[in-house]
C-alpha cells in the first residue's frame, strides 16, 4: 500500500527495520534539497571503458561490490559490509562510517548519504556516457564544515575520494 506525505510516496512494511530505513532515506533525501551550503570535494573525471548503463547497474546494487573487497588495504579498511542499499565500513583512523543509497538517477546518478559518521556527509556518483562503449565517471562529497576543519580534512579527504574513483575506475563492468 502506497501513503502520500506532502508529495513523498513511501510503502508501508510491517518490517521495522524497513521502516526505519523508509523514513531515513526520507528525511536524508530531504536534506539534499535542503542544505545549499554545503563544502564539495569532487574527484577527477575517470574514463571507463564500460557503457553508462553496465557502470550504473553495477554500482547501483552495492552487493556488487562485495567481490572487490578483498582489493581494499586492510591496514585501512575493516569490517566491510554490504547489503544492496547500504554499506558499513571502519576506516582508520576516522571510524564507523554506513551510507546508503537515498536516490538513484537511472543511469546518471546515485546518491549516498550517511546514517553513520563522525562527520555526516552526501556523496554522489555522476555517470555520463561517452559513447555506447565508454562512459565517464566523477565522485562529490557534499559535507558542512567551518573553515577550521575544512583546512583540516581537505586534503586527506580529497586523497581518498580520489583513491575510490580510481578503484571505481579499473573494477570489471
Amino acid at each position: 500500500m502506497l501513503e502520500s506525505n506532502g508529495g513523498l510516496y513511501y510503502k508501508i512494511i510491517n518490517d521495522k527495520r524497513a521502516i526505519r530505513i523508509v523514513s531515513v532515506r526520507i528525511v536524508l533525501f530531504l536534506s539534499f534539497k535542503e542544505n545549499q551550503n554545503m563544502t564539495k570535494f569532487e574527484s577527477s573525471v575517470k574514463t571507463i571503458p564500460a557503457s553508462q548503463e553496465a557502470v550504473y547497474e553495477k554500482l547501483s546494487d552495492l552487493n556488487n561490490l562485495e567481490k572487490f573487497k578483498d582489493s581494499l588495504p586492510e591496514d585501512k579498511v575493516k569490517n566491510l559490509s554490504f547489503d544492496s542499499e547500504s554499506m558499513m565500513i571502519e576506516v582508520a583512523p576516522v571510524g564507523k562510517i554506513a551510507l546508503s543509497i537515498v536516490e538513484k538517477e537511472p543511469c546518471k546518478c546515485i546518491k549516498f548519504a550517511t546514517t553513520t559518521s563522525p562527520l555526516p556527509f552526501n556523496l554522489w556518483i555522476q555517470i555520463v556516457p561517452v559513447t555506447e562503449t565508454e562512459c565517464k565517471l566523477k565522485l562529490t562529497i557534499g559535507l558542512e564544515l567551518n573553515p577550521f576543519m575544512k583546512g583540516m580534512v581537505q586534503k586527506p579527504l580529497q586523497e581518498g575520494l580520489e583513491k575510490m574513483a580510481d578503484m571505481l575506475s579499473i573494477i570489471p563492468y
